[in-house]
Order: C-alpha cells, then structure tokens, then sequence
C-alpha cells in the first residue's frame, strides 16, 4: 500500500500533510510513504527528517502520487495533481467544497474517492480527526499575537514610575474553538477580555476564562444553536438588537477578534463600517473569516486596510503562520481518519462505505459526485 504526501501547490500554503512522526507510523501499518521533495521544508521538516523515518523522497509530486492508494493533501488537489494515482485511491484533504462544486466534479472524472476532512461528524469518536478544532485552535492563538504585534500600545496594564498603563481591551466576536483559544490567550497576555456569539451555551464558556459575555438574551438567542453544535443564522430582528449592543460596546475596544463563521455561507457581516470608524485611532479588528468574505465590511483578504486610523486585518490561513505547530497537529488528524481506512489483517486500503466517518466525508467516488450538497443538479 502507497502513501503519498505531496508538497502544496498553493504558494502561500506552509503545512504540510504528514509528519515524520506520522510517517513512522504509517509504516507501522504496513504502509510505503513517499513524500514529495521539499513538502515539509516550510514546517520545518527536512527531507532527511522524513527519510529517518522510514519514507521515501520523490523529486516530482507526479513522482510521488504515482501508483498511490492514499493521497495525503492539505488543501484540494486538482484533477491533474492526483492523475497518476490508483483508481479508486482515497484522497484525503481539507477540499473546500463549497462553492467549489466544478473543481469536485473534475476530480470526480479522475476516477479518486475524496474525503473532507472538514466534514468530519462532531462525535466522540472523530474527536481526534477535527481539523477544524486543531487548526482553528492555532488560528485563534495567531491572531492575538497578530493583533498585540498590530497594535501600537502594550496590553496588559503597567504600573511605572513614569505612571500607569491601562490594559488593553479586547473582543472576541464569535466563539468556537478559535473563539475561545483567543479569549484565553488575551487574558494571558493581560488584556481586559469581552466576547460574544449567538448560541446560549457558550456564555458559560466564556465566563469560565475570567471574560465578560456581551450578547441581547432573548428567547430567540436560548434557541440559537444547531445539534451539530454550529450558530445559526439569526432573524434580521435578533441581527439589528445585536449590532445596537454590539456597536456601542466596539466603540470602546482596542482590538476586535472576529472569527464567525457559517459552513458553506459566505461569513456574515458583523462590523459595519461605521462601526469600524467608530474605534479610536490606533485600534486594530483581526478578521478570521476574511476567506469567507470578512465579518467586517472594510475586510480586504490578505491585506491590513488603515481606515480612520483603526486597522482591519484580513487574515487568511492564520493556523499557516505557525507551519510546525499546525502540521504536527492536522497529520496527526490525518493519521487518525487513515487508521480506520486500512485493514489490519491485510495491510491494505479497505473502505468501509457503510462507516459512519465515511458516510460523513466522502465526496466523490467511482468517477461521480455522490455527496449531494455538490452533486450536478438534475
């Protein structure tokens, strides 16, 4: 059995989709890992890294996917970057579908079966094949540091001879895991920490890491919440209360950490302009859903935008700009959804298609979209 790791084809992509530690145990199940010269050198991994443990070193990616029955990516791969593997080879990614449905249909044609890793169910058995949870978790962390580096005044509060400093405030827009991995980092830092998000259960969570919960409680709120644990889309009613709140309470922030975000809907607007404007020169918004379209309305993806002196930082693949960190922990996500793809008896690629995990994650296979949120319409 082949595993193939690639390098990312994506330039402004530094993780990489396997580790040494994960090659060595790929190699424990039976398995040839060749990895693409160079796919790991932005983590940190060397070539030589990867040969210790046990793989070995294509010079092409063409050389590496040849013949492989499991393709290791971060991001979607095109139809032509996984030509030459096996039919029916699994390629395991995080594939973006949405919005993407012609480049899932071309990979359909090329005869692979491809899995989301980012559709991966919320239940106890696929904890520890989250990618969301493991990479938003570093994105979450990055932007407090992107945001103290930004922004031109300390943050914790400084007692001096010279005087006091005030600590810096901070806002967390939204919180999931990102969310909550800011929140704690800002008070580590010394920040005075507030938050918000639509679903009831996480005031407590907020709560819980010494941060102040700013949210219009209504009954519409204590039902805001899908089974699958995401927000959903509130009433333009609920959305117009909130932004009161929410505007007066921006008005007096430092920094605003916004990561809200819907799956498959374009990220929703949570900062107007005005609302921006309104911060006193100096202050910085970090956007982390500018990929999706931005929560804020002066969010450019990418850029760090400079309007009435308070900066919008349009952060794309923030869990990028920790490559070591964010690597380790998402081939180690893919290690655990392989695992449940190989047989132990016979070493070998053996889908189970009746497994709830690849019920879940599976888009394409044998030459057809069969996930029907992407499926061609009829």
């Amino acid at each position: 059995m082949r595993i193939a790791v690639p390098a990312e084809s994506d330039k402004n992509e530094t993780r990489v989709a396997a580790t040494p530690e994960t090659v060595k145990k790929f190699k424990a199940l039976g398995a040839e890992v060749i990895v693409q010269s160079g796919a790991g050198t932005a983590s940190g991994f060397a070539d030589a890294d990867y040969v210790a443990a046990g793989a070995s070193i294509a010079e092409s990616a063409a050389g590496a996917v040849d013949n492989a029955e499991i393709v290791l990516r971060v991001r979607r791969p095109s139809a032509a970057e996984v030509a030459g593997a096996a039919r029916g080879a699994a390629v395991v990614a995080i594939v973006d579908p949405f919005g993407h449905e012609k480049e899932l249909q071309q990979l359909a044609a090329s005869g692979v079966a491809a899995f989301a890793m980012e559709l991966m169910p919320r239940i106890t058995r696929a904890q520890a094949m989250d990618v969301l949870s493991s990479q938003a978790n570093i994105a979450g962390y990055r932007a407090v540091i992107d945001a103290a580096a930004e922004y031109g005044r300390a943050i914790p509060m400084m007692m001096t001879a010279a005087g006091t400093v005030p600590a810096a405030k901070f806002f967390v827009m939204g919180v999931g895991v990102a969310g909550l991995q800011a929140i704690a980092t800002a008070r580590r830092l010394g920040a005075i920490v507030s938050a918000t998000d639509v679903r009831p259960a996480t005031k407590e969570q907020v709560e819980s890491l010494g941060a102040k919960f700013i949210a219009v409680e209504n009954d519409e709120f204590r039902q805001a919440e899908t089974g699958g644990g995401y927000a959903k889309e509130m009433s333009p009613e609920y959305q117009a209360a909130q932004a009161e709140l929410v505007s007066a309470h921006i008005a007096k922030q430092d920094i605003v950490v916004t990561t809200a975000l819907i799956p498959g809907r374009p990220a929703p607007k949570l900062i107007s302009a005005a609302m921006a404007r309104s911060m006193r020169a100096g202050s910085v918004i970090v956007d982390l859903a500018a990929e999706r379209g931005g929560n804020c309305e002066l969010t450019k993806p990418g850029e760090i935008v400079i309007d009435s002196g308070v900066k919008i930082v349009g952060a794309v693949n923030l869990a990028g700009r920790l490559p070591a960190t964010a690597s380790s922990l998402y081939a180690k996500n893919l290690l655990a959804f392989v695992e449940t793809l190989i047989s132990k008896e016979t070493k070998t690629l053996a889908i189970d298609w009746q497994d709830e995990l690849v019920k879940a994650t599976a888009l394409t296979r044998d030459g057809a979209v069969i996930d029907p949120r992407f499926a061609p319409k009829a």
